[in-house]
């Protein structure tokens, strides 16, 4: 029961699957909220510019109208004045093409915003398919595409039928009156008409763009399992991730173990921990940690510096505070330059007595490590 609780699409979509979705061509759009954007750009342009493009195209009928007698011998003079004709009226609706166009690229942004992708021109033979075809027909979106058709065409019918019933007797009386003047009122009464149709649309848009908005949504829906694979996909395979830490760890395990040839010391607890410290005048102003750790990695720089003749020196209290204060490559704290200074004097000292120079070094003891830098005695004051 878990598993297929696991498998129900439940989930709102995450950003990753909108912006994949996105990418695909897949975004909430409202052909009604077009469709009433067109008409009412439409009808305001003919309102504004009717008057203007009603004389050009006046103009137009009227040259194309009048009789020349040079045109019945020049056939190529006819052609010409057709063609002529045919670009002054295309002139004079292209502004209105023109208001049209960016009516309908800005409505169809307005939901889902620009989008230009390839992906949703290429084709796809499954939408062939008659099966899944025949589906479609009786699912859920299309018997709400089919009752927005139906509600549509009863509410623009009705608007339509209440006009020309309201307006019966007007409509009547203009077979009585003058061409001219019946002309203009029966305008009048198709412009009503029109922005009548036109404003019931706003309950038609009002009603679709929230309900593509929620369809579009509710498709993306995911399963908890989809999330958990995408979460897996984004952020890798934990298991992977995991080898790889490992492998980082012990890349940097033996760039560490490299530099413990080179140290100059190394500071012990004496099994616990082990620090490895260089120090290079002019170099650095202070001695650097090269190499750290504890237990097993402790033991293994122990190793190495007797491999490599490094001295060793036991100070539990000095190895605690540079194992937990100094990170590797770092100088070493100056509330610790006196204890390490002391260590670095018994080394140089230590040099000497090797190459004959120098009598035995005694091992220095009692270091001046402050009790706040080392662990062990930092919790024992605690519990005092």
């Amino acid at each position: 029961m878990a598993e297929d609780s696991d498998l129900e699409k439940t989930e709102p979509a995450s950003p990753r699957r909108l912006e994949k979705a996105r990418e695909e061509g897949q975004v909430a759009r409202s052909r009604e909220l077009v469709t009433f954007a067109l008409l009412t750009m439409g009808a305001a342009g003919l309102w504004i510019g009717g008057g203007a493009l009603y004389e050009r195209l006046r103009g137009v009928v009227r040259n194309g109208m009048t009789f020349d007698a040079a045109l019945v011998r020049d056939p190529g003079a006819t052609l010409a004045v057709t063609v002529n004709g045919a670009m002054h009226a295309l002139l004079a609706i292209l502004p209105l093409f023109g208001l049209l166009a960016v009516t309908a690229v800005l409505a169809t942004a307005m939901l889902g915003g620009f989008l230009l992708s390839n992906k949703a021109l290429q084709p796809q033979f499954g939408r062939l398919n008659p099966i899944k075809g025949f589906a479609r027909l009786f699912s859920a979106q299309t018997l709400v595409e089919l009752f927005k058709t139906i509600a549509k065409a009863l509410l623009v019918g009705g608007v339509a039928v209440w006009v020309l019933w309201s307006h019966r007797d007007e409509m009547l009386s203009l077979m009585h009156a003058a061409p001219i003047e019946g002309l203009a009122r029966s305008m009048q009464l198709v412009a009503l008409c029109a922005a009548l149709i036109i404003a019931s649309l706003i309950l038609v848009v009002a009603i679709d763009a929230p309900w593509q908005i929620f369809s579009h949504l509710k498709k993306l829906r995911m399963s908890k399992e989809d999330l958990r694979q995408e979460h897996k996909e984004s952020e890798g395979d934990p298991h992977v991730k995991a080898r790889i830490r490992q492998q980082q760890r012990a890349m940097a395990r033996r760039r560490m173990m490299s530099q413990v040839p080179g140290a100059d010391v190394v500071v012990t607890n004496p099994t616990h921990y082990a620090v490895a410290l260089k120090y290079q005048d002019g170099t650095h102003a202070a001695p650097v940690v090269v190499a750290k750790g504890t237990n097993l990695i402790a033991a293994r720089i122990r190793e190495l510096a007797e491999q490599h003749r490094v001295p060793l020196l036991e100070a539990p209290a000095l190895a605690r505070a540079l194992h937990h204060h100094v990170e590797l490559d770092r100088e070493i704290p100056a509330a610790l330059y006196s204890a390490v200074a002391e260590v670095l004097a018994w080394v140089f000292q230590l040099r000497a007595w090797r190459a004959g120079q120098a009598a035995a070094p005694s091992r220095p003891a009692g270091l001046p490590v402050p009790r706040e830098l080392d662990p062990l005695a930092a919790r024992a004051s605690q519990g005092a």
